[in-house]
């Protein structure tokens, strides 16, 4: 309020004593104010500001307080979240904010069979393929028809394994990703994959394609979309940071910009609470020389 008095004086709209009356300030706290020296605290946050404002911008809108606090530890600069919050609302940045996740059932009619779901007696992964999520989404092009997206997701390194793209929702899509990813990561047998009860998880081709390579398929139970509500949540980083963004002309230009956002950023840059702040590549590199070491 001080810095707007100060400005439309400066302007010669109206006289210091009129609007401090006007803005109801008061004005032995505005001549207080336009005299005093800056506390070393608003020096550092000065002097913080431009570096914040360039993680910022570099992460397009992405990394709220907590990840540029890190972000920051990693440059050797520490200050807490609340300085970086303060800065962040002075510079009036604000992070793209995901929608929370709400679960939807999936159409499940058909007459395929469904595997069970091995998640519920299983216990949390502790180490990479051991569990992988599998799910689709959809992305919009200009002409307002639509492309499909299929990946699978690592539980333990919450990593994309595997994806792939097509104008037709079958039970190819599918297939193709977990194709991928056994061709990428080679798991050993007993692996389990876990999907919803869609007929493309449930088709014979693709569960051909998991009894030759040793995978256990599971599905969730009918209208639980909850064991795959991580997948989920990257669909919606996904939709929120990079598809919501573009314009995309065809499914070409769409897959190559997902492709992008999955391979550059999502597994090698984008930190994760859960993976105590690391990119999902971060965390599979030091879970991995633990275990070198033990």
């Amino acid at each position: 309020m001080y810095a707007a008095v100060d400005a439309i004086v400066a302007e010669g709209i109206a006289s210091i004593v009129e609007t401090c009356r006007y803005l109801s300030v008061n004005r032995t706290a505005f001549y207080a104010w336009r005299h005093s020296e800056p506390t070393v605290t608003e020096e550092n946050d000065a002097a913080l500001a431009p570096l914040i404002r360039v993680i910022f911008r570099k992460h397009k809108r992405r990394y709220g307080v907590r990840r540029i606090a890190r972000e920051l530890r990693k440059r050797e600069l520490t200050c807490s979240e609340r300085r970086v919050a303060r800065v962040m609302k002075t510079l009036g940045l604000r992070a793209i904010q995901p929608k929370s996740f709400v679960p939807k059932t999936t159409d499940s009619r058909h007459r395929l069979g469904y595997s069970p779901n091995l998640l519920l007696e299983a216990k949390s992964p502790d180490r990479c393929d051991e569990v992988w999520l599998g799910d689709i989404t959809y992305i919009g092009l200009s002409d307002g028809t639509f492309c499909y997206l299929s990946v699978l997701m690592d539980l333990f390194s919450r990593k994309i394994v595997g994806w792939s793209m097509s104008s037709r929702m079958k039970a190819g899509l599918v297939c193709d990703a977990l194709k991928m990813a056994i061709w990428q990561r080679r798991p050993k047998a007993g692996l389990i994959h876990h999907s919803d009860r869609g007929s493309q998880y449930a088709s014979k081709v693709f569960r051909k394609l998991l009894r030759i390579n040793g995978i256990q398929g599971s599905m969730s139970r009918k209208g639980d979309c909850w064991d795959n509500a991580v997948v989920e949540s990257f669909f919606g980083s996904l939709k929120q940071e990079r598809v919501q963004w573009r314009n995309y002309q065809t499914r070409y230009e769409a897959q190559q910009d997902v492709l992008q956002y999955i391979t550059m950023f999502y597994n090698s840059h984008r930190l994760h609470s859960y993976l105590e702040y690391k990119s999902p590549n971060q965390y599979e590199a030091v879970m991995a020389k633990k275990r070198k070491v033990a």
